[in-house]
């Protein structure tokens, strides 16, 4: 994969007090591209698709929304808290622009949990961007498995 001029673009807009004060890349300093080959190796590791992934977050996100911001039980397997502070977020390609919707995850039998928004779906299932290492949004492949897919 090269990095293209859009993702140097992309890769401007995730620094820290870009787009979000954080920003998206973590503690790493390592082009966007990196990012993206090394978790397409992790996830096929795990056994996961960035399409199955991303609606399975879709799916919980928009179940998690019926409960109005309280926790709701979802499928009998996941606690989902939906919390929307209002507002929207361009995303870093420059393809869209997302509610600031957030959203916990969790798997009740084991107490693990994913923080999803929804700009970090849109990330993960269009651009395969899981975000850096130590970012706040960032989605371990393995936990992603654990709690999705147990």
């Amino acid at each position: 994969m090269k990095m293209t001029p859009a993702m140097k673009k992309a890769q401007e807009n995730m620094a820290p007090g870009i787009i979000i004060a954080e920003g998206f890349l973590g503690e790493e300093n390592k082009s966007i591209k990196d990012m993206m080959v090394r978790d397409e190796s992790e996830m096929s590791k795990a056994g996961l698709t960035f399409d199955k992934v991303g609606e399975r977050l879709s799916y919980l996100m928009e179940e998690g929304r019926k409960g109005l911001g309280e926790p709701v039980t979802v499928d009998k397997k996941w606690l989902v808290r939906v919390i929307d502070p209002r507002g929207k977020l361009p995303c870093p390609f420059e393809d869209g622009i997302f509610r600031k919707l957030s959203a916990e995850i969790e798997l009740k039998s084991s107490g693990e949990k994913i923080l999803v928004t929804d700009l970090s779906i849109h990330l993960l299932k269009q651009h395969h961007f899981i975000e850096g290492e130590g970012s706040r949004f960032r989605m371990e492949p393995e936990i992603i498995k654990r709690v999705l897919f147990a």
